[in-house]
């Protein structure tokens, strides 16, 4: 059975990550096209970037409330990228995973991809004690709304798929700076709001704790032993 190898970046540049997951990518699919394939293993990479604004191929730029100015001014980037999914904020205190895997090892079916993220951070929440779900036509996970707060979302998710080896990923808020969500219409819905885990259960999250017990749940869910993890700072 082929493991998953997970490698932790810190202050990641965008750009430059974006050029890894395609190289991981294009290596997963010529192995898998080629004569005698070695099966290399999986790859999850687990990120935090320095802020930035990222704009799927199906969003709007008019979601972005920011000319270059103000970006520049709030030390933020922006890129246009080939993902699904509008617009999105990365920044610190968010886990960011971009698992690049053959789903011809696991599955051919992107919805149940899609669900199986999701269900690893709904899990996530449930181990704190955050009841966190799904919303029918809306990728991502999502708190219900209450009479103080409205429909509200944690993590944000929009993928990338070609001959079944899948790049992008998901964008799980912990201990986030919600404020720079202001600066966009969030994933172009207007009507929910955006969360993290530190607002949800009142305190900081230990972020190396949260990003462990996320892994007990992908290797559960996606019956895979995960190898090591790599840290690295940049």
């Amino acid at each position: 059975m082929r493991f998953i190898q997970v490698e932790r970046l810190l202050n990641a540049d965008y750009a430059q990550t974006w050029d890894l997951q395609r190289q991981i990518q294009q290596e997963l699919i010529a192995d898998k096209r080629s004569e005698n394939p070695q099966k290399i293993p999986h790859r999850l990479l687990l990120v935090e970037h320095p802020h930035v604004y990222t704009l799927g191929k199906s969003g709007s730029l008019n979601h972005l409330l920011l000319n270059d100015e103000r970006l520049k001014e709030e030390g933020a980037t922006f890129h246009k990228i080939d993902r699904g999914g509008d617009i999105t904020y990365h920044g610190y205190g968010q886990l960011v995973g971009y698992p690049i895997l053959d789903l011809d090892d696991f599955f051919t079916d992107i919805h149940r991809y899609l669900r199986n993220l999701e269900e690893c951070i709904i899990l996530t929440c449930a181990d704190y004690g955050v009841f966190a779900e799904r919303v029918t036509g809306r990728t991502g996970v999502w708190l219900p709304a209450t009479d103080t707060k409205p429909e509200r979302k944690i993590c944000a998710m929009g993928i990338k798929c070609s001959r079944w080896v899948t790049m992008h990923g998901f964008a799980f808020n912990l201990n986030t700076d919600l404020r720079f969500f202001d600066y966009i219409v969030p994933c172009g819905i207007t009507d929910a709001g955006v969360t993290s885990l530190h607002i949800e259960i009142g305190e900081k999250v230990d972020e190396d704790i949260a990003i462990s017990r996320f892994l007990g749940h992908f290797e559960t869910i996606f019956e895979r032993k995960l190898l090591s993890v790599r840290r690295t700072d940049e």
